[in-house]
């Protein structure tokens, strides 16, 4: 699969970071940083097509009940979650890196406790019933200013919730695995770019992710850039927003 490299990005420090800046501070002023929501932003593209690099967007903590990981706030001697619940199988959630909760990753929950879960031959099994995919076509990825071909398909979970996925190819490792069995009080999580993604498929990296490191459900986008030109180049700014995707809905 061919890939070409794009025009470098802009640097931490440019101009994207100052409007990130911005942002954060505008919504402490007003006080949506609170028990309710939390604003995130996406550095990586293992949740293409549905979330891109440069999407800003607000998690809803309340979605699975409370943690010592969405509460504002620390409790003494606080653990697990204050009138907890699942999450349903498609849900895109940010959750605590389980080796590293300094660390936050989104992906889409596709296991629930006691699931089966295993890809074979690319293609995702629940319960031993497969998650049927129809194809849409071809998909330019852009993943941080490498641009990649992928496929791309629309997935139905069982609980008919359809989502799209890319994918580049359908052999290797993790497009065949062993059957893994989400414990009690686990979730198992996946990137929708399936062949770039760092999730449960890895057990000696994400693996299952406990329920209490849930910080909430993402519910919708508030902002959205690709930051393909140097920050100095201002007359390109107002072309780098991605108009049509500020508060677009996820789901």
């Amino acid at each position: 699969m061919a890939t070409t490299k794009a025009k470098p990005r802009r640097q931490a420090n440019g101009w994207v970071e100052n409007i990130k800046t911005i942002v954060y501070a505008g919504l402490i002023a007003i006080g949506v940083r609170t028990v309710a929501f939390e604003p995130f932003n996406i550095p990586s593209g293992s949740m293409i097509p549905t979330l891109l690099v440069g999407d800003y967007l607000f998690v809803a903590k309340y979605s699975y009940g409370y943690s010592m990981y969405s509460l504002p706030f620390s409790l003494p001697l606080f653990s697990g979650r204050i009138f907890g619940s699942l999450p349903k199988r498609g849900d895109v959630v940010v959750f605590k890196y389980p080796r590293d909760t300094s660390i936050d990753y989104i992906k889409r929950i596709v296991g629930l406790p006691g699931d089966h879960i295993q890809v074979r031959e690319g293609q995702l099994y629940i319960n031993g019933v497969l998650c049927p995919r129809q194809p849409e076509g071809d998909y330019l990825a852009d993943d941080d200013g490498i641009k990649m071909m992928r496929k791309l398909y629309q997935e139905t979970l069982p609980n008919g919730v359809k989502h799209e996925i890319l994918k580049e190819r359908d052999d290797g490792w993790v497009n065949n695995t062993q059957e893994y069995v989400v414990p009690p009080d686990h979730v198992f999580a996946m990137g929708d770019n399936r062949d770039n993604s760092a999730d449960s498929r890895f057990m000696d990296g994400v693996g299952f992710v406990p329920v209490e490191n849930l910080v909430g459900k993402a519910e919708i986008l508030f902002f959205s850039i690709d930051a393909e030109y140097p920050w100095y180049e201002f007359w390109e700014w107002p072309f780098e927003i991605r108009w049509t995707r500020i508060l677009k809905p996820l789901h």
